[in-house]
């Protein structure tokens, strides 16, 4: 399906869930890897985003795994992983066995910087451990995520606090802020985590979110409202606004370990102080409490800088995006964006992109 003035027919951008599991149904519709689609990655290793994660973090107390499109094959899956061991370990191991399994032949550390017209074809470049590199496209499927595009909500005096702050990003282990004060910044399960994590380690320990935090009564997060989240994220990517956060749209279901930790007071968030000072944050009140560190637990935007030449930015914030295809330019198919950003819908929409990427490339070619 290469055309005589392109490298390939395809260019995943990305090998997190989303990614691989286009990748998947690429080849399951045909699609030979290294030649007919070729998957760049910008991490060093194996697992997405969750390479990176902190330590302490295990695959309970996250938002559920789900195993990749044929992982069986594999004889692995997330529902049976090592409940002890790091999930960023955990997700990388069997995201390795997964690529090595299928021979997808992802290349890394490959930094996408730009996507470019070549007339009716895209360039990609990318940064390898080379140098600067490019290679032509007739379709491209972007799975970049949100984890290489940290958002931090600007405060007044933020850059004149004196302590550390470390966005989730930055976040390693809850010895690095031993005997210390310490702000959480968030609404979501990062922040929870944190304060979880750092509860018998910091000297003192505050939790502020910008809205309540809704504890649901389920221990897990309902079918009903996955729906609805899901729901409000495609109508927020089909009409090309920025997309809402996925918390603010499910609340927090109770696990036991938040029951309990709600039940002995810890995960009591206060409303937003009013601006930050040298020596850490002033309330609405005018008193002001100090700190040595803040930790922005606030989230992600997803990662579209690369694709800025290409001009697919709505001036409502967002890329209109509908089925996982651009609605603006339809070389351009987009996997894990919007209602496909969970493990289980970016397994759904795998399989749909790779239908509608090897539905265009017949078209091209006809």
């Amino acid at each position: 399906m290469t055309s005589a003035s392109t490298d390939t027919s395809v260019v995943v951008v990305g090998a997190g869930q989303a990614g691989l599991s286009v990748s998947y149904y690429l080849k399951r519709l045909g699609l030979d890897p290294g030649n007919d689609f070729v998957v760049l990655d910008r991490g060093p290793g194996t697992g997405g985003a969750w390479q990176f994660r902190w330590e302490a973090l295990r695959l309970g107390y996250a938002h559920r795994v789900n195993d990749l499109p044929g992982m069986s094959e594999l004889g692995v899956s997330f529902d049976t992983a090592d409940r002890t061991a790091p999930a960023k370990d955990v997700v990388a191991d069997y995201y390795a066995r997964y690529e090595q399994h299928f021979g997808f032949q992802v290349v890394r550390p490959a930094n996408v910087v730009a996507v470019e017209n070549a007339g009716t074809d895209l360039r990609v470049r990318f940064r390898d451990e080379v140098g600067e590199q490019d290679v032509t496209t007739r379709l491209l499927v972007n799975a970049t995520g949100t984890w290489g595009s940290p958002f931090v909500p600007w405060y007044s005096g933020m850059n004149e606090f004196a302590g550390r702050q470390v966005h989730t990003t930055e976040y390693r282990r809850a010895q690095e802020f031993e005997g210390q004060r310490v702000l959480v910044v968030g609404g979501g399960t990062s922040a929870i985590g944190f304060l979880m994590e750092l509860e018998n380690v910091a000297a003192e320990l505050t939790w502020v979110a910008r809205r309540p935090v809704e504890f649901l009564e389920a221990q897990e997060l309902d079918v009903e409202a996955g729906v609805a989240s899901v729901a409000q994220q495609d109508a927020a990517a089909r009409e090309g606004r920025a997309l809402p956060s996925i918390v603010s749209t499910t609340g927090v279901p109770r696990s036991r370990r938040i029951q309990a930790a709600i039940d002995r007071g810890l995960l009591d968030a206060k409303p937003m102080f009013e601006r930050i000072v040298p020596e850490g944050v002033r309330w609405s009140d005018g008193t002001v409490q100090e700190f040595d560190a803040i930790i922005w637990a606030t989230g992600f935007r997803p990662e579209l800088r690369h694709l800025a030449p290409l001009k697919l930015r709505e001036k409502t914030g967002g890329i209109m995006v509908g089925q996982g295809t651009s609605w603006r330019d339809s070389r351009v198919f987009f996997a894990g964006y919007g209602p496909t950003a969970s493990t289980i819908g970016a397994n759904r929409a795998g399989r749909t992109i790779a239908r509608q990427v090897v539905a265009e490339l017949s078209r091209l070619s006809a």
